[in-house]
């Protein structure tokens, strides 16, 4: 049995492998996405427990990715937690406007990624 469904969302390969290893080995179920518009339809079909996603992707950028999902009825109670490079207030303000749960800045330790997810999940169950 796993501990719940996340659903991770970067274009880069590189982060979306770590992640799925880490939680993974946390024991969650991990769906994958490469950009925002992959991730909006990953998220109504699959209905994951939480979602990483990251802003500066093609197509659909995480910030407008996080505004479509919290308007939709099936999606709007996901926390999100937005992962990325952007690390000005401004961003961060930003990314707390359009939804996000929290926002965490890269490079980041996978091990307190999964900590936070962890408390996030505990919160919303």
């Amino acid at each position: 049995m796993t501990k719940g469904k996340i659903l991770v969302v970067d274009d880069e390969i590189n982060i979306t492998q770590i992640l799925e290893f880490s939680l993974g080995a946390e024991g969650y179920e991990v769906v994958t996405a490469r950009n925002g518009e992959e991730a909006i339809d990953k998220a109504r079909r699959e209905q994951p427990d939480l979602i990483v996603l990251d802003i500066m992707m093609p197509k659909i950028d995480g910030y407008e990715a996080c505004r479509i999902l919290k308007s939709n009825p099936l999606t709007k109670a996901i926390p999100v937690v937005l992962l990325t490079a952007k690390g000005r207030d401004i961003d961060k303000r930003l990314g707390y406007e359009v939804g996000a749960t929290d926002y965490i800045v890269k490079p980041f330790s996978p091990n307190k990624l999964v900590d936070r997810i962890q408390k996030l999940l505990s919160c919303t169950k």
